[in-house]
């Protein structure tokens, strides 16, 4: 009972809760407060007929607001219904307002359309005026782009390749990012960099034309250069060359007049060269446009590519030095030759000293050196090489004059020159062996062309023509002249001693001279120096070369002995010449002979030895000749008696001796007694032969007499002094031997010959013991084959006994001299 009433409470008390919960979901439904799924889902709960009862309550809710609403109308019905009321009286007045107002309506549209229409006008007016403002704003920005890009174009077109690069660099970091956003940019962007390639490419192949171009002017650059480095020593040359004018005038007017003509001559023509060449001085850019490696440098030093730039040039220059280095096979055949090779070389440095002045760092003065030593080796190399086959001295002193050019137009652009000098005096020693030559054949010529005897002068003015030419001395003209004019007009036509080889031999020798100065000349050495090398060469012409032609001219076999014997003599006037020789050289070097240093000059040898060798061939020539005179002998060995007189030959030949020692007169006294001397000598032994020869078997008594007759003339040429001088009877001991032979055979003393043999004061104690047997021996032979002893056999048989004893004592001497020897 007691459970059940607490379950019928706890009944009552959940129904409770629920009335609650359904009237808390009424109010919050009422209340409009969403949302209301909280609401509705506790009304929706697990309990049965929830759903059911929550709808009897909203419906009960319904029914209680409905029976509010209707009191509420009830309660307002009769105003509702004055308001109605008054509304339809209202309506009228309304619809009359309508009218009023529609047609208002309509007059005002009908009066605003133009409004419309302007302010539309207006509105778009305004938006193309936005619009342009707009578009004038992105031009601004624009148009500098566009005409910074259509300059750029512009100076493509007008080959402004460095400007242009400039005005890249100002778009890519200045203008271009502005406009970025916009297509042509893009395109202007990628376009950039094609136009510089195009410039780099462009420029290059302007620096190869340059290049070119270089090549081919460097001759035509390296040419004017170097005649502005000639004109810049010609002035003080020419004055050089008048002070020693006006000095050799002074020291020796007479011997300089030579000189100083051909000076006077040069210092003229040196002026009116310097005339000439007063004209405009052209430089290296005013014969070549080098605007082109400027405009490439520059470019490829804002590309960022200097280097590469720098390495390409080098090396094309280094190929160009090598070419024209190279000198054509032919180039030593004529001055030309060298003249276009020196130009192309000087051109070629000219064009890289310029190159370092006015660029930075494209070439460096360790490149021009290093290039410079390279080139210098070449060209010394090349010079040595074609210069030995220069033999002609002119074109080598043009060389010379070349390389003195040459070097001085270099030495003035900064490149060290002085293995150029050092390579000169190698060249000098060859212009000297090429000057030999020269004169060698000059000198041939004139003794070829010389007739060989004295010179002959009709008055006073030929006379002095020849001592123009040549310092002769004659101290008789000397005496007549100081004593009275008219008796030097008497004292002529006569005759000069030497031959016309003489003067012209000493003006060839002083014009060697001249040509000699000609290469010292220029090579920056002093005085001194330049007097030394004169005399050295002037000594090795005189020692060697005319040496040479005088041994050589003496050697020929058609110079007879008149002709040697004038060779003496020119010989001695040349070698009285040298001092003045010496005096010439002094007075065009300004250097006194008193110096320390000074050479000095070797003709007294150099005549001497052609004498020696003249003198040698004058006793050779007589001996030859002396020769062919006994080589026509016809003696008849077995005649009976002799002919009374002397052989014809040898009176020939004696008077040929006579006539030759008459031209022996103007010789030194000593050459002429030596081959008198040693004709005699020659003679008395060719005599001695003929007499010994083994192929004479027999001579007869009659044989000996006569060559006795033969002997005698010869003695008495001997004693008749051929040629004066010699003391007594010394010329005729030559032919002593033969005279105590003949004497011995004559008298017939044997006895005394061999009692007194071995005796210094022997009657013949010039007679060999094995001489006398082979002629005893002979005239025995004769004897036997002939009988001429036999009568005296029988009436003197001792005598014959006597011969027997003689032939025998005299092979006993020479068998004992044998032993002895």
């Amino acid at each position: 009972m007691a459970t059940k009433s607490r379950s019928n409470l706890s009944e009552l008390y959940l129904e409770e809760n629920k009335d609650q919960i359904y009237d808390n979901a009424l109010a919050e439904i009422q209340s409009f407060e969403l949302p209301l799924g909280t609401t509705l889902r506790s009304v929706y709960d697990d309990q049965p007929n929830a759903h059911q009862r929550f709808m009897e309550k909203l419906d009960a809710c319904i029914r209680n607001h409905d029976r509010e609403i209707e009191k509420m109308c009830n309660f307002h019905h009769q105003g509702f219904v004055d308001a109605i009321t008054e509304l339809l009286k209202v309506r009228a007045d309304a619809e009359k307002l309508k009218v009023q107002v529609t047609d208002t309506n309509r007059k005002l549209q009908d009066a605003g359309k133009e409004v419309i229409a302007q302010t539309e006008e207006i509105i778009r007016c305004r938006v193309q005026q936005r619009n342009i403002t707009t578009v004038v704003e992105k031009l601004q920005l624009c148009l500098p782009v566009l005409e910074m890009y259509s300059k750029l174009k512009e100076q493509m077109n007008v080959k402004r390749y460095y400007s242009a690069l400039k005005t890249m660099e100002q778009l890519e970091n200045l203008y271009l990012p502005r406009v970025s956003q916009y297509r042509f940019c893009q395109i202007m962007i990628e376009n950039l960099p094609k136009l510089r390639e195009e410039i780099k490419e462009i420029s290059m192949s302007d620096l190869k034309d340059f290049l070119e171009s270089i090549r081919k002017h460097s001759d035509r650059i390296g040419e004017t250069a170097m005649k502005q480095a000639q004109q810049q020593k010609t002035f003080n040359t020419s004055l050089q060359k008048q002070n020693n004018i006006n000095y050799g005038r002074n020291m020796h007017l007479g011997r300089s007049r030579i000189l100083e003509s051909k000076n006077e001559i040069t210092l003229k023509r040196t002026f009116e060269e310097d005339d000439e060449h007063e004209e405009e001085v052209l430089t290296a850019q005013d014969l070549v446009d080098f605007s082109p490696v400027y405009r490439c440098l520059h470019i490829y030093s804002v590309l960022g590519d200097g280097e590469i730039f720098e390495n390409y040039y080098r090396k094309q220059r280094r190929k160009q030095a090598r070419l024209v280095l190279q000198p054509q096979s032919s180039m030593h055949e004529t001055v030309e030759g060298y003249r276009r090779y020196f130009s192309q070389i000087v051109g070629f440095f000219v064009v890289e000293d310029h190159i370092l002045h006015v660029t930075q760092g494209l070439v460096t003065r360790t490149y021009t050196d290093e290039l410079w030593n390279m080139a210098l080796s070449k060209i010394i190399a090349v010079l040595r090489t074609h210069s030995s086959y220069c033999s002609d001295p002119d074109l080598v002193l043009e060389l010379k004059n070349l390389i003195v050019v040459f070097a001085d137009t270099l030495q003035g652009y900064g490149f060290p020159v002085n293995r150029l000098f050092d390579l000169l005096f190698e060249i000098r020693d060859q212009y000297n062996e090429t000057l030999l030559k020269k004169w060698s054949v000059l000198f041939r010529d004139i003794f070829e062309a010389d007739n060989y005897s004295p010179i002959p002068v009709a008055n006073e003015e030929e006379y002095k023509i020849v001592i123009s030419k040549f310092p002769f001395q004659d101290p008789e003209l000397d005496k007549v002249k100081m004593n009275h004019a008219q008796i030097l007009q008497q004292s002529f036509p006569k005759k000069l001693p030497m031959s016309q080889s003489v003067p012209q031999i000493y003006i060839q020798v002083k014009e060697f001279i001249y040509a000699s100065l000609k290469f010292s000349e220029s090579l920056h050495r002093s005085s001194t120096e330049i007097d030394d090398m004169l005399r050295k060469s002037t000594n090795l012409l005189l020692t060697r070369t005319l040496s040479s032609c005088l041994q050589n001219l003496i050697k020929k076999p058609h110079i007879g002995l008149t002709e040697l014997v004038q060779i003496i003599i020119n010989t001695t006037h040349l070698e009285q010449a040298c001092k003045y020789l010496e005096d010439f050289i002094s007075n065009i070097t300004n250097i006194s002979q008193v110096t320390v240093h000074t050479a000095r000059l070797y003709g007294l040898s150099t005549f001497k030895d052609a004498r020696h060798a003249a003198e040698g061939e004058i006793y050779t020539k007589l001996n030859q000749k002396i020769d062919e005179f006994i080589q026509i002998a016809d003696y008849d060995w077995t005649m009976s008696e002799s002919d009374g007189r002397a052989s014809g030959y040898l009176m020939d030949l004696i008077n040929f001796l006579r006539s030759t020692f008459q031209v022996f007169t103007h010789l030194p006294g000593k050459v002429a007694q030596t081959a008198c001397m040693s004709a005699c000598q020659h003679l008395s032994t060719s005599l001695m032969q003929m007499l010994l020869d083994n192929e004479l078997k027999q001579i007869s008594m009659g044989a000996i007499q006569q060559f006795n007759l033969d002997v005698i003339q010869c003695e008495l040429f001997a004693s008749s002094e051929p040629v004066p001088g010699f003391q007594g009877d010394t010329l005729q001991l030559a032919f002593i031997d033969l005279r105590q032979l003949l004497d011995l055979f004559m008298v017939w003393d044997w006895s005394t010959y061999l009692a007194d043999y071995g005796q210094a004061t022997s009657k013949y104690l010039r007679v060999n013991p094995s001489t006398a047997l082979t002629l005893l021996e002979k005239m025995k032979d004769s004897s036997k084959k002939n009988n001429i002893f036999a009568q005296f056999r029988k009436n003197d048989r001792d005598k014959q006994k006597l011969i027997e004893t003689v032939v025998k004592q005299l092979r006993s001497l020479v068998n004992g001299m044998s032993q002895h020897t």
